[in-house]
């Protein structure tokens, strides 16, 4: 009887223990960018507040800037509230991405292309799967992005890839690994960010060079969130079905209604170039993804 009531609470013991292994995974931000990221290059181009709530990165001619998260993840949700390098800021590029700093390196990108005063922002989006990307999209902005904050956000699962802006999701990225697409599902990936010099392709294809008498360029972050599955070595936390991996439930694994239609606006009026109608650059023979499902 003893042996019975010791073996139930080993048992009992291991539940408690498992639970506890997939829940320490998942983490909501201490919204410190302190504690939360730390300097990648150029600490002299990066601001931060007294209280580490607010960040700025600058470019000048000397240097760009970055930082990263201090934490690796496995899918989940990041936002971060940005408000992009304002004026003519042609040639400057504002990357925003996971990356899992592998030679065969995962990556969901989303990289700000500067403008020429007056002209719309480009946004442009991406995604790496074993150090292979091309699968570029971009679009237009309908609203000034440097004039407020606006809210950027990721979504990342077992099931699809969601680009969102206030919300409003701009791109989707399903898992039809079943069906031989490339997805990023192993790798764990870092939080980034840098500002930097693109002024050989990033506005009209690098016509446009970056006025040096207009810097210092500077953008600004607040209010992240990092709602995620810690790495902490073994996927199939982050894999798991439960209640702090709540990304990876079924009503994740796809747009809602509203969403849906949200998503069909952007792409009717918005859309400036989808890798998947360049018919040219795949001299006709476009990935397999393009011809599968989004949603």
């Amino acid at each position: 009887m003893n042996n019975c009531l010791k073996c139930r609470a080993l048992v009992i013991s291991l539940l408690i223990l498992n639970v506890f292994q997939v829940s320490v995974a998942s983490v909501v931000s201490t919204g410190d960018f302190n504690k939360d990221f730390f300097v990648m290059w150029a600490p002299d181009h990066v601001n931060t507040s007294s209280n580490g709530r607010e960040r700025s990165l600058k470019l000048d001619q000397v240097s760009g800037s970055g930082f990263a998260s201090t934490q690796m993840f496995l899918f989940g949700q990041i936002d971060m509230q940005i408000k992009l390098v304002p004026g003519n800021s042609a040639g400057t590029v504002l990357a925003y991405y996971l990356a899992s700093d592998q030679p065969n390196r995962d990556e969901i990108d989303f990289e700000f292309l500067g403008n020429v005063s007056g002209q719309p922002y480009i946004v442009q989006t991406n995604i790496y799967v074993d150090g292979f990307d091309n699968r570029e999209e971009r679009i237009y902005l309908w609203f000034d992005p440097t004039e407020d904050f606006h809210t950027y956000s990721i979504l990342w699962n077992l099931h699809q890839i969601v680009f969102m802006i206030d919300s409003i999701p701009i791109r989707l990225y399903r898992n039809h690994a079943d069906k031989g697409v490339a997805y990023p599902r192993w790798q764990p990936m870092s939080i980034k960010t840098s500002l930097w010099n693109g002024d050989s392709w990033a506005t009209r294809g690098g016509l446009d060079k970056i006025d040096w008498s207009k810097s210092p360029f500077i953008a600004s972050f607040k209010n992240y969130t990092i709602d995620a599955c810690v790495w902490k070595g073994n996927p199939r936390f982050c894999r798991a079905d439960s209640s702090a991996n709540w990304w990876n439930k079924r009503s994740f694994s796809t747009l809602t209604r509203v969403q849906k239609r949200w998503f069909k606006w952007v792409r009717k009026y918005h859309m400036v170039y989808d890798y998947c109608q360049d018919n040219q650059r795949f001299q006709n023979n476009l990935p397999k993804e393009c011809f599968l499902p989004k949603y």
